[in-house]
């Protein structure tokens, strides 16, 4: 097993920063590495997400969405061909901070028997991370600024 974890101070509350989080078909406009998204987002529904690599060709895949907790936690699971092979548990977490900011952990771990030799194709998607997280704060922020 290997894990991704990443984490960004959004100056918002969690309720602004869900809202955005989970506004797929709205990605397009502000995500860089997930710049297409449609699916309800709910337990048991299917997604249908895009995802723009920093390096690489984009892919598409539909993970299934396992938990849904408005202005809390908003994960995923998706696997390559078949379980056990590649498995990703995607999560975003959200947590009040001081001062009506939002604490976003956000990662993904990883299993299967492939996981060993995607080392630095991991190691790029730590990267893409931490770039969705920027442009989630930016596009939050700014929303929250034009009110």
């Amino acid at each position: 097993m290997r894990t991704i974890a990443t984490e960004i101070t959004i100056d918002a509350t969690p309720e602004e920063v869900w809202a955005t989080l989970t506004d797929l078909p709205r990605y397009c406009t502000w995500n860089p590495f997930i710049r297409q998204a449609a699916g309800e987002v709910v337990p048991g529904a299917r997604l249908d997400l895009t995802m723009y690599p920093e390096s690489g060709r984009p892919t598409t895949f539909r993970p299934t969405v396992l938990v849904v907790a408005p202005a809390v936690e908003f994960r995923w699971v998706g696997r390559f061909l078949v379980r056990g092979l590649f498995d990703g548990e995607h999560y975003f977490r959200l947590s009040e901070g001081p001062g009506r900011t939002t604490r976003l952990e956000h990662g993904e771990r990883f299993r299967g028997l492939l996981v060993p030799f995607l080392g630095k194709t991991l190691e790029g998607t730590a990267r893409n991370f931490t770039a969705m997280n920027a442009a989630l704060r930016t596009r939050v922020q700014s929303a929250r600024t034009a009110r």
